[in-house]
């Protein structure tokens, strides 16, 4: 009865309000058991013994160049918060707002994203004294951050036709370079599209929201996008460079929004199925989920460590200093 009387109210969100949670209730979980089903299918097939063969033969200049390049990722991910900074002028220190995008997207990786890249960074940032505007702002330009460099770099691969569509989506190499070239185009439409808004303030739910300037949106992609790069860079040293640059940023990106809509954390088994399905006849098997393994614990594993001391300073720091923006 409830939500009939919601929906007559108001006839313009009724679909949402029907069809909208119902959807998202059956089709996360969906679509993780289509990801372990995935997973399932091939891990009997897979060479753990190579694997851990594989892991061994490492060279450490190989493993240390890895874990550079992911630290170097995990750094200039927390520079998206300091465009937040930028953007909303907040006083919060540069080093202060630096370090809870880190720790938060540490976090945020191993545990999900509601813990991470909302929860922490919201209480972190509650207790340096910053307003649920101002938090929400932040948040959302370093979400929009992530993603345009993602559809950027993504859609200019597609688009250069550098990665093929997989035989399994029945889609011919013109759609799939169509779709990468709307992908850039979006990125850059938000830039076109914040230039032409530039000094303008919508009020949301009682809100002032202002656009980034072009320069700012440049910077968003630009930062983005070497993100990326960087971890792309990091899984081809891995693969021993077995794999061209381009397809393996390919599978990372591919690899990386599925874990991100299916709902496991740090997508446990996501990574690796989308590797074993995709590489597996690139790649011997052993190689392959060694690397992936060796991604996890470097991109990870080793970065938690790092994001539960930053926390833990955050929190020692707060309590001293509990308002500092």
């Amino acid at each position: 009865m409830a939500s009939s009387t919601t929906a007559l109210r108001d006839p313009n969100g009724s679909a949402a309000t029907t069809w909208w949670p119902r959807l998202r209730r059956w089709a996360v979980p969906l679509l993780g058991l289509l990801v372990l089903g995935l997973l399932a299918a091939h891990i009997h097939k897979v060479d753990w013994a190579g694997a851990w063969e594989a892991l061994r033969r490492y060279s450490p200049w190989v493993l240390l160049a890895a874990l550079a390049l992911s630290t170097a990722s995990h750094a200039l991910y927390g520079c998206f918060d300091l465009i937040g900074r930028r953007h909303t002028h907040h006083t919060l220190p540069w080093w202060r707002t630096w370090a809870i995008a880190v720790a938060s997207y540490a976090f945020n990786l191993n545990l999900g994203a509601l813990v991470g890249g909302v929860a922490m960074r919201a209480r972190l940032y509650a207790k340096a004294g910053l307003d649920e505007a101002t938090v929400a702002q932040v948040v959302g330009l370093s979400l929009a951050t992530n993603w345009l460099g993602y559809g950027l770099l993504a859609g200019g691969l597609f688009a250069a036709g550098v990665i093929s569509p997989p035989r399994q989506a029945h889609l011919g190499d013109a759609a799939f370079r169509t779709i990468g070239v709307v992908m850039v185009l979006l990125a850059v439409a938000y830039v076109v599209a914040c230039a032409l808004a530039r000094g303008r303030v919508w009020e949301f739910r009682g809100r002032r929201i202002k656009p980034p300037g072009p320069w700012l949106a440049l910077v968003q992609l630009a930062t983005s996008a070497a993100n990326w790069a960087l971890m792309g860079t990091a899984m081809y040293l891995l693969l021993g460079q077995k794999v061209p640059f381009g397809t393996t940023m390919g599978v990372l990106m591919a690899a990386s929004i599925i874990g991100v809509i299916t709902p496991i954390p740090a997508g446990l088994g996501v990574l690796e199925a989308v590797y074993l399905a995709l590489l597996s006849g690139q790649v011997r098997q052993g190689a392959l989920m060694g690397a992936v393994l060796a991604y996890r614990v470097l991109y990870y594993l080793i970065p938690l460590a790092g994001g539960i001391a930053l926390y833990a300073l955050l929190e020692r720091h707060a309590a001293t200093h509990p308002a500092d923006g």
